[in-house]
């Protein structure tokens, strides 16, 4: 039997690789993120079992998935509360809530033998897990951003940004009150750590919030622009790929 591991914590891997040969099994290879495991998955026999957490340092797992086709069964090992993983029993051998017991992942082993024999492995449907780790309700997004000022530390709310755009290679927030702070982080970790529901990137350069769109004109070449209260700097312009996305968001 040919199993793998996708871990990007390598104590966490070698832990969980122990414990599977406990129970008379070989991991055959141990990747570490999501980059890797593109590469590897592209070189090299897939296997008949993936153990897979979630959220590896350079993405969520199911960004494989949509690159490379992939019928292998897996087991999920993740830090994700119950709540968030009911869904997932339905379409993949098991889940199993970190740290490990080894009477699950025993129990978990036994389900995969019992339910998939040799190629006859039923395809796991990743859009409603990507779906899943993407809902609000089960993430923790920000408040508040921090900002360093001098010898001084500047807490801003959420409520307060009117928007976040990046300029000359630096990240700004825009806050109600017509003024900018540098961020020490990029526009696309910012993006990671706001709730979907309340902020929408619309371009490459711009994050704005719902509550802070003042009125939404028609643009050239089908794009949008957006007016805010007090941000004059440049034009809020809707990225033509990105309208579509922006209406569904709208409503």
């Amino acid at each position: 039997m040919n199993i793998i591991i996708i871990e990007d914590e390598k104590p966490a891997a070698r832990l969980l690789q122990r414990k599977v040969e406990k129970l008379g099994l070989s991991i055959t290879q141990m990747l570490h993120s999501v980059e890797e495991a593109i590469f590897w998955f592209q070189n090299n026999p897939h296997p008949d079992l993936i153990f897979l957490d979630i959220q590896l340092s350079d993405g969520l797992s199911f960004e494989i998935f949509e690159s490379i086709q992939i019928t292998s069964a897996v087991i999920f090992t993740t830090a994700y509360d119950e709540y968030a993983l009911r869904a997932f029993k339905l379409n993949s051998i098991d889940y199993l809530l970190k740290p490990i017991d080894e009477e699950e992942l025993e129990a978990a082993i036994v389900k995969f033998k019992n339910q998939f024999q040799k190629h006859t492995i039923a395809s796991l449907d990743f859009d409603a897990i990507k779906k899943m780790l993407t809902n609000p309700i089960d993430r923790n997004y920000k408040k508040r951003f921090t900002i360093k000022m001098g010898q001084q530390l500047k807490m801003i709310a959420i409520e307060d940004i009117e928007c976040i755009y990046s300029e000359n290679k630096g990240t700004y927030i825009h806050t109600v009150d017509n003024r900018d702070y540098l961020l020490d982080t990029t526009l696309e970790q910012v993006e990671t750590e706001l709730n979907p529901k309340d902020f929408f990137r619309i371009s490459r350069k711009f994050i704005i919030p719902l509550k802070a769109i003042k009125e939404i004109q028609m643009h050239s070449n089908s794009r949008l622009k957006v007016i805010l209260p007090t941000y004059k700097n440049d034009e809020v312009i809707v990225a033509r790929e990105r309208v579509n996305d922006f209406k569904d968001w709208l409503n």
